[in-house]
Parts: structure tokens; sequence; C-alpha cells
């Protein structure tokens, strides 16, 4: 199953798409959220009424997060580009729930910045509560779905202005582009055989698969729930691969670009930059 929600911002519908048809969920849940992910989502669309939902905007595939929680240098190539060493532990930080738009939503520079940077992600959306799971095993199960982030980062805000953490340079508006898709674990497959890919203004910038991964999926939310409880609906990004322009290879944004954003199976992306 795939979702979907669709309408301006804060008034979005919840749509379910099953491969054949667009079926408004509206009659069965306010939103795609985490009481409904945790209810199993919507496993049959039969007796739903169709939907048409071209022209309308997208919005981001689950509303408004309780936590948008984040891992970084998990790409071993990524940690090198930037200058460190690999980590023996996840790196975490956190992002402001707000900063979740829509995948075709802008993305807005913000005030004095110098470095804006982009970073495809897979975002791990989660659909059961996880507390103090037992082993890595367990981890999968606790999944409602998959879908594209882009944790846009500021990196002057991020590692000079940071007073030694992350999140200035994390949590400006507009800095998390989710969706379009949330895409059911069913559908996805195993998480770490992935392709991710992301371009600025049509040229190549990221290439690389999740199986890069130093901390695969599964063990980054058993280790998350040692010492946070992820509820259903909280959003887990996971890393980003080399290629952004903290490697020095590239430019950083600027006001006109536009960043496009593929994983396998999810969708993409286009965000214009403002």
């Amino acid at each position: 199953m795939r979702y979907l929600r669709v309408g301006e911002p804060g008034r979005e519908r919840p749509v379910a798409f099953d491969g054949e048809r667009y079926a408004d969920l509206s009659g069965v849940t306010a939103d795609i959220d985490g009481a409904f992910l945790a209810r199993g989502g919507a496993r049959d669309l039969a007796g739903l009424p169709e939907i048409d939902v071209t022209g309308l905007r997208v919005g981001p595939p689950v509303a408004r997060p309780g936590v948008v929680l984040c891992v970084g240098q998990n790409y071993a190539a990524h940690a090198a580009e930037s200058g460190a060493e690999a980590p023996s532990s996840p790196i975490v930080f956190y992002k402001a729930p707000n900063t979740v738009v829509g995948p075709y939503d802008d993305v807005i520079i913000p005030r004095g910045s110098t470095m804006t940077d982009w970073e495809v992600e897979l975002a791990v959306v989660i659909g059961r509560r996880a507390r103090y799971l037992d082993s890595p095993d367990q981890a999968l199960d606790h999944v409602a779905g998959y879908a594209i982030a882009n944790d846009v980062s500021e990196r002057h805000f991020q590692l000079t202005e940071s007073g030694g953490q992350w999140s200035k340079g994390k949590s400006c508006e507009t800095f998390n582009p989710l969706g379009p898709w949330l895409v059911t674990p069913d559908e996805v497959g195993h998480p770490q055989s992935l392709g991710l890919r992301s371009w600025v203004n049509g040229e190549p910038r990221q290439d690389s698969t999740t199986a890069d991964m130093i901390f695969s999926v599964a063990y980054l939310i058993w280790h998350l729930s040692q010492f946070t409880v992820l509820d259903p609906g909280d959003v887990l990004n996971t890393g980003t691969p080399q290629g952004v322009a903290l490697s020095g290879r590239f430019p950083y944004l600027a006001s006109g670009d536009v960043m496009e954003l593929e994983i396998d199976g999810l969708g993409r992306q286009r965000n214009a930059v403002l």
C-alpha cells in the first residue's frame, strides 16, 4: 500500500493507492497520522470512494510527526568526505517537526546562510511503539513504511554556530521535504538494498545504496529504543551518502536552484530553492 496526502498545507486529505486506484480515506481516518498507522493502516480499499489527485498539491505523506530523529554520518564515504572517521555508535540529532514539508514544496534558504546543503535520505516512519527492544531482529516489525527525506542542512549553523550540537543547522523552516509516498514495508522489501540519488539543477550529486549504511535500519531502531521511545508517526532519517556540498566538490545551494531526489520504489522529489 502507498499513502499520500493531498491539499493545501494544514488541510491535506488522506489517500491510499493500491496499485490500481486512489481511494479517499477521509471516511476512515482524519489523517495519515500515528493513530491511523498504529491501527495497521488501510488493508483493503474495497468500498472506499475514489479520488482524482490530478493537479492537487502533494503534502508530506505523514501528518506532523511528534519527533524527527536523524542519524549523522551513517555512510562511510560521507563521513570521509566530511573529514570524520566512521562513528562507532550512531550520531543522533533532532530536527523540529515543523521542518517537514511536501515533496514539491519550496525550500527557503535561511537568513544569513552561506552553506545550505542537500542530503537524500531513507526516512522510516514508525507504526508501533518501540521501547527497549530486545534485539534488532524485532525492529522492522515496528515500521509503518518508508519515504524519501531531504535532510536540508545549513553547514555554518551546524558546525560553527552549533555550540557543540547540530540542530541549529538542521531545524530551519522547510528543511525536511518528505515524500511523495509513504510506502508500506511489504512493497519495499529489505530496506538495505535501495538505491538513492540526488541532483541539483539536473546535475548528478549523490548515487549510492542503503547497503552502504554503517548502521542498518533495524539496528538504528533497536539502538534508539534503548534511549528514547519511538511512537507511531515518528520519523527517523537514517543518514545520507557521499556527494553533498560539504565535500567541497560542489557549490552550496543558491536561490533559483532545483533539487531532485529519488529512492528506488519510493518515488521522486523536486524542490525549488528560494
